[in-house]
């Protein structure tokens, strides 16, 4: 892939999905507050026009001011996120990076 391609290309993920793990509150080398946590996700979608139910668990992170609005949170509150994917250096498993969210 070009450098130009990869500059262009689209990765991002709306989800509605329930804190199920909710971190400490830390900070970065830089002083940025982060935040680790895990979402849980249910729904019912249609696939090949037929109902299909849907689960599904993703590790999240925040960084900034979003983290310390998630910090507060409680667990099981069902919020819309929205991030980009990506995988950690260490890992084999995409992270949500939550860029925002809102009360679904």
């Amino acid at each position: 892939m070009t450098a130009a391609a990869a500059a262009t290309g689209v990765n991002q993920l709306l989800l509605t999905a329930s804190v199920a793990e909710l971190g400490t509150l830390r900070y970065t080398p830089a002083g940025l507050p982060a935040l680790d946590l895990k979402l849980d996700h249910e729904s019912t979608l249609q696939e090949a026009g037929k109902p299909r139910q849907v689960k599904t668990a993703l590790k999240a992170v925040a960084f900034g001011a979003i983290a310390e609005r998630l910090a507060a949170q409680s667990m099981g509150s069902l919020w819309r996120f929205q991030g980009f994917l990506a995988t950690p250096g260490n890992g084999k498993h995409p992270v949500l990076h939550i860029q925002d969210f809102q009360q679904d």
